[in-house]
């Protein structure tokens, strides 16, 4: 997966990028996994309720080096991209998603570009 110097959530207009103050514990000790290799990867279900099958999922990808970032929003199942900003149905879970973000800017894993 690419990954890239500032990246915004499909559709929005608001780019973020990896905090430089940002180290691999400040990664895991906001939720991320590492990978095998060395990557750090991020997954959110966007509803309130944890066993929401249908519900989409934020995926935030920061690189080994913790200098590069990729932001995505994706079907239930992951294998569709989709634009929380396109319809008026996804109001919910766009906030959700954003909300994240701003917890993870505020927890100094992420700043805005």
């Amino acid at each position: 997966m690419t990954t890239y110097a500032k990246d915004a959530l499909p559709g929005g207009k608001d780019y973020y990028k990896v905090n430089p103050e940002a180290k691999r514990y400040t990664l895991r000790d906001n939720g991320f996994t590492e990978s095998k290799n060395g990557s750090f990867h991020y997954e959110r279900i966007l509803s309130m309720h944890s066993g929401d099958k249908t519900a989409p999922r934020l995926k935030i990808i920061i690189s080994r080096a913790i200098d590069e970032l990729k932001l995505s929003t994706v079907t239930a199942n992951g294998l569709k991209k989709i634009d929380l900003y396109k319809s008026e149905q996804l109001t919910e879970e766009k906030q959700f998603a954003e909300n994240i973000i701003q917890t993870l800017v505020e927890g100094n894993v992420l700043i805005q570009a």
